[in-house]
């Protein structure tokens, strides 16, 4: 199964390609190579200031729009129902698209509930295909759901073997919420790539770390993304539907759960939405104009 279906009926591919810190100087081509490559897929935000990018790319790649999952974002900036309508219309732009097939609010700070309400007017409007958030705890989603009319489809959090969220992605899962995961190779720490659990597992089915990596996630019903700007790595990451981790692998993979975000690791505060001095960081953004 390469596709999820959202509970609206919606199909998401399982395998995604992101553009964060994809310079907007490289993005253009290397969304044609990725789409070129085979992903169906496409992740971005408002804030990562490449959507134009992405819509020049799409073009560039031939493939028709409506074979295409895309995806962005709203940012603090216009976290209000006014606010969320604006942006909106500035990413179709920036995208060269008239709908997209996921909105997602992308933090959890700002006028959420009035910015929720204007995506769901969006939603029911045929503008949007799918609605949903991004790096909400599970208390956040409650309050998002009991507030208002429409459920979160999505919620996109770090999930990786070094962070795995099992308390999370199981509470969505239970409600009918889709997990999607950022940060799927776990920006690369703990040597990410040589770690020797997943190395020796890969090494059984011919797979990389990576590779392991992604599939542990797909057999989790988790969907990925996954970011690179080399061409035989798009290759290699699309490559993990014709093995399958056994029950032991997966429980090899259980042990390196540490329970942090990989991004602490470097920034011992760093990443906990829950955490006021990480709130207080964050809220420096919404000064961003996009």
């Amino acid at each position: 199964m390469r596709n999820i279906k959202l509970y609206n009926g919606v199909e998401m591919p399982k395998l995604g390609f992101g553009v964060y810190q994809v310079a907007p100087e490289q993005t253009e081509s290397v969304v044609a190579e990725a789409l070129g490559a085979g992903y169906r897929h496409l992740d971005t935000a408002a804030a990562y200031f490449n959507e134009t990018q992405v819509g020049n790319g799409i073009r560039q790649s031939g493939v028709p729009r409506e074979e295409i999952f895309l995806v962005t974002k709203l940012w603090l900036n216009a976290a209000s129902y006014e606010g969320a309508k604006a942006q909106f219309e500035r990413s179709l732009n920036r995208l060269q698209t008239d709908y997209l097939d996921l909105y997602l609010i992308h933090q959890p700070y700002g006028d959420v509930h009035g910015a929720w309400r204007a995506m769901e007017e969006l939603y029911e409007a045929g503008r949007i295909k799918a609605i949903g958030v991004s790096n909400f705890h599970g208390d956040r989603l409650v309050d998002l759901t009991e507030f208002n009319r429409i459920k979160p489809m999505v919620n996109q959090i770090e999930i990786n073997p070094f962070h795995q969220q099992i308390g999370e992605v199981n509470f969505m899962q239970a409600n009918g919420i889709v997990a999607e995961a950022w940060g799927s190779f776990a920006e690369g720490k703990y040597d990410f790539f040589n770690n020797p659990v997943l190395t020796e597992i890969g090494k059984k089915y011919g797979k990389t770390a990576g590779q392991t990596a992604i599939r542990w996630l797909y057999q989790r019903n988790v969907v990925s993304l996954v970011k690179t700007v080399r061409p035989e790595r798009m290759k290699e990451n699309l490559a993990v539907t014709d093995f399958e981790l056994s029950a032991e692998d997966m429980l090899q993979i259980s042990t390196l759960d540490t329970g942090i975000s990989a991004l602490a690791t470097t920034m011992p505060t760093f990443f906990s939405h829950r955490d006021p001095n990480f709130s207080k960081w964050m809220a420096a953004w919404k000064a961003w104009d996009i």
